[in-house]
């Protein structure tokens, strides 16, 4: 008896421990792959379980839109981020002739127009915290690239063992709700149909994304609550200070009878007193003004304290927003310097975001044409502040003179005299990897 029992028991053992530990170290020894790899993925949790719920998530990007339609902090945080990201011109390059002439003509196609429609990315992308962009390609091998709006798209599907991997969008594309799904470009459904059709695909880009979530943040969101306390405010002082001006005339007299009060009231209703009029009255009237108190004192700094926070919230000085915090230059470019660090990142963002479309529609083209090169595309943006520049060619006409003295006395070459000079300069030397720096 005893022995069945430990020999039951060991089965159970060996199913509940070896087995298992015997799988697990046979799958570190093997190589990883898409299918294989552990990025991203949680036991025991769906994919995007750090994502905003589904109604909490469409409820943020009302407010953010609304927000941005009825307020002008919002409107105005808004168009700060594209007017220094996009604002200075983008310009699209390819390492290879055919690939940038397709890219040419792509980037100036009358149905896509990007210079032109990049700032309506960038505005969707920081009032939505990210952006779907719908992929359609014709037989040529032309691609038409158009942003659908995040509230439409309920859902991103990703691979089981990594939500990184995006493999299809559904979203609402009918007037009655109805739920289309478009494969994810670069995906195994994103290859030409025999007819030489491309079906259409879709690209995510999202920004403000927390660790393990697949869906982005707007850049409104931490904000709408003091951006509707601060127009709740600004409302109650305007409405304040139109009743500042208002008063009420009262009329002190010893009146015989009820009746006689009323009496007068009335011919006083009847005929009230202009302003700047002169009323004269006998001993038995006593004439007084009530008007409101407004103790305001301290107004100033309520409204000045919640736009603080506003403008912490965005990342921007008061002096962006019509709130000039000091009366000195120097303090005011000071306090950009942070906000040009977080507007540099941005723009290195949209220009990537822009480049990958321009890549997915070159991979059709070339697939559509039988063309096939390796090429680097990447597109650029002006420079954020022109006082970049200013201290930038300061630096470099105080570095030549040094530089080309120790050149002269041989002890750099040319080469590290040009490369020292373009470093100064704050651009990339001829033929030196964009990185460098």
């Amino acid at each position: 008896m005893f022995k069945q029992l430990f020999s039951s028991l060991g089965r159970v053992f060996e199913a509940r421990w070896i087995e298992p530990e015997v799988a697990r170290r046979v799958k570190l020894a093997l190589a990883e792959t898409e299918n294989t790899v552990t990025l991203g993925w949680r036991a025991g949790a769906p994919p995007g379980e750090r994502d905003r719920q589904d109604y909490d998530r469409e409820q943020v990007l009302e407010l953010a839109l609304e927000a941005w339609r009825t307020n002008p902090l919002a409107r105005r945080i808004v168009e700060l981020t594209t007017q220094y990201a996009v604002g200075g011109g983008l310009q699209l390059r390819c390492s290879h002739p055919l690939g940038e002439r397709f890219l040419r003509e792509w980037w100036e196609h009358p149905l896509n127009r990007l210079e032109m429609r990049a700032a309506e990315w960038c505005d969707e992308l920081t009032r939505s915290g990210e952006l779907f962009v719908l992929l359609s390609t014709d037989q040529g091998g032309m691609s038409y690239a158009r942003a659908v709006p995040a509230s439409q798209v309920g859902r991103v599907l990703t691979a089981e063992n990594d939500i990184q991997q995006e493999q299809a969008y559904v979203a609402r594309t009918g007037p009655n709700g109805e739920e289309t799904t478009f494969p994810a470009a670069r995906g195994p459904e994103d290859a030409p149909a025999q007819d030489g059709t491309f079906p259409a695909v879709m690209l995510h880009y999202a920004i403000n994304r927390p660790a393990g979530a697949v869906r982005g943040e707007s850049d409104l969101a931490p904000l709408l609550r003091w951006l509707t306390r601060y127009s709740g405010w600004l409302e109650d002082r305007a409405r304040l200070n139109r009743y500042r001006n208002s008063f009420l005339f009262t009329v002190k007299a010893a009146f015989a009878s009820e009746a006689e009060r009323l009496a007068r009231q009335q011919s006083l209703a009847a005929n009230p007193p202009a302003p700047g009029s002169i009323l004269v009255t006998d001993s038995s009237e006593e004439w007084s003004v009530l008007a409101p108190r407004l103790e305001s004192q301290e107004a100033g700094e309520d409204g000045l304290a919640l736009k603080r926070m506003i403008a912490a919230g965005a990342g921007v000085p008061l002096h962006f927003l019509a709130e000039p915090e000091s009366s000195t230059r120097t303090t005011a470019e000071a306090a950009g310097g942070p906000t040009y660090r977080r507007l540099e990142q941005r723009q290195r963002f949209f220009c990537w975001l822009l480049a990958d479309v321009a890549r997915a529609a070159l991979e059709r083209w070339m697939a559509a044409s039988g063309q096939r090169f390796a090429c680097e595309v990447s597109v650029t943006g002006g420079d954020l502040s022109a006082r970049d520049n200013v201290s930038l060619a300061n630096a470099t006409a105080a570095a030549a003179g040094a530089l080309v003295q120790l050149w002269e006395r041989k002890l750099i070459g040319e080469d590290e005299l040009l490369r020292l000079v373009y470093r100064f300069a704050g651009e990339p030397a001829p033929g030196a990897d964009h990185r460098d720096g």
